[in-house]
């Protein structure tokens, strides 16, 4: 609220007037001293615009369990922080926490690049260059992970593009599995620009491909209607809204001209999205088939993938869905997106937990797996994972293959099909899980890969025990 407040210029007595409260009572809440009732929630929705979600606990609780991560590393303090000075950090000084938490990051970029570097001049890992010193790029904020920070700091919303998008099908009147008629005149009368189809060659590695002497726009001939939608509107969201693009942008703070490319790529994407899922219609739809994914598929003509990434963004104030977690990773646990309006906490460093069923769906293909799994301070998630893939159509051609996992806190589970018989308050074959081996925190996991980052080792010669890494888990 004091943010809020300071962004609009107004004095703690010129937001009591507003809100009908008194100086005193303003004063308090800021200071988190005092609870903020149901009333009082309506009235600061009413004068700050808006409605009461944008005063959840999501982004504290997504930074707390950050925090809380990075101060686990005992390169950094000897002694863990007591939960209530790391609360009242997060509640009183968010700014300060994100500038913190950007600074750990890098860190952790950097000892990793220093490990790699030492495996190289030792010839561990083969390929390298002895001697060869790290790369200075790993000081800043790689390109994909500072365009990933930015959606999930949007809690993986944007709300100029999402409209627009949503505007553009309204307005095309675009129907499932009839899209790409509708998308090649839009682009012919308001770009100039004529669809034509690659050739074999370029259709091996391009999904799209612009010709901006010839104004034309290649595509390859195998895509479906919404895959041929999908990159006709992302090529239109670049060439026709670039101003709200650029706006995005600048509101990003991105410098570095990679990271610019790559989150332009991102918000087209987007837009892209937008179009073939529209925000109304589609929330509608999910809440009438009880975010069933293959009913969602089959009503809007797209993919498994696509539906879910859809269901990670519906978070417009006035009109939320369940607030998901979306992962997507291949057979080697890579995370190639990450995206959360839930309080998940991710691994930014070191691989995903191997107890978490995203892993286990590689083993049974295109089954769709559920899991109800709790992190390290207890939030318990509902989960589901499967499989799918990407290319083919030949016996050479490539073919990608990747697991998804979408998930939601276990409060909203009673929403989803998928939760049917599941007791939120009792469930059980709960699973315990980690944000990832380098910071997990529990010390009884079989299935530990290696120790948490600068934990001290537990020496004892009288046995040997399952878990592999035995420390002091102060």
């Amino acid at each position: 609220m004091r943010k809020l407040r300071e962004q609009n210029g107004w004095s703690q007595g010129h937001l009591a007037q507003r809100l009908s409260l008194s100086l005193s009572y303003v004063s308090q809440i800021e200071n988190n001293q005092r609870p903020v009732t149901a009333s009082v929630l309506l009235k600061l929705a009413e004068v700050f615009g808006g409605d009461v979600g944008q005063f959840s606990e999501e982004q504290d609780r997504r930074q707390l369990a950050e925090l809380d991560c990075a101060l686990h590393d005992r390169t950094l303090r000897a002694d863990p922080v007591p939960p209530a000075a790391l609360s009242r950090l997060v509640e009183q000084a968010p700014e300060l926490v994100d500038v913190f938490l950007t600074l750990y990051q890098r860190h952790a970029r950097l000892q990793e690049e220093y490990a790699q570097t030492i495996d190289r001049f030792y010839g561990e890992q083969g390929g390298g260059v002895p001697g060869e010193g790290p790369r200075h790029e790993a000081a800043v904020p790689l390109p994909h992970e500072e365009v990933r920070d930015h959606f999930n700091r949007r809690n993986n919303y944007l709300d100029a593009l999402d409209r627009l998008g949503e505007s553009l099908a309204a307005e095309l009147t675009l129907e499932p599995g009839q899209r790409a008629p509708a998308l090649r005149e839009l682009l012919r009368d308001r770009c100039g620009l004529d669809v034509v189809t690659m050739g074999d060659e370029l259709a091996s590695t391009w999904l799209r491909r612009l010709d901006v002497a010839g104004r034309r726009l290649a595509l390859p001939a195998g895509l479906s209607d919404a895959q041929q939608t999908f990159q006709m509107a992302t090529q239109f969201a670049l060439l026709a809204h670039r101003q709200t693009i650029d706006d995005e942008l600048r509101e990003g703070g991105f410098t570095d001209p990679a990271t610019q490319a790559l989150a332009r790529q991102g918000f087209a994407h987007y837009f892209a999205g937008s179009v073939l899922l529209p925000y109304g219609d589609f929330l509608n739809a999910a809440r009438r088939f009880r975010y069933d994914i293959e009913l969602l598929q089959q009503r809007f003509h797209v993919g498994f993938e696509t539906v879910c990434h859809r269901l990670s963004t519906l978070q417009r104030a006035g009109a939320r869905g369940v607030p998901f977690y979306f992962v997507r990773l291949d057979q080697a646990g890579n995370i190639s997106k990450r995206q959360s309006a839930a309080a998940f906490h991710f691994a930014r460093h070191g691989g995903a937990c191997p107890l978490w069923h995203v892993h286990e769906a590689f083993a049974q293909p295109e089954r769709i797996l559920t899991q109800v799994l709790e992190m390290p301070d207890g939030m318990r998630f509902f989960g589901i994972a499967r499989t799918t893939g990407r290319g083919g159509g030949g016996f050479r051609s490539r073919r990608k293959l990747f697991a998804i996992g979408l998930g939601c806190e276990l409060s909203h589970a009673r929403e989803l099909v998928y939760a049917d018989g599941i007791d939120p308050q009792q469930p059980r074959d709960v699973v315990p899980i980690g944000p990832g081996c380098r910071v997990c925190p529990r010390a009884d996991c079989v299935q530990r890969a290696f120790p948490p980052a600068s934990k001290v080792l537990l020496a004892d010669d009288l046995g040997e025990s399952l878990v592999s890494y035995r420390f002091e888990n102060r």
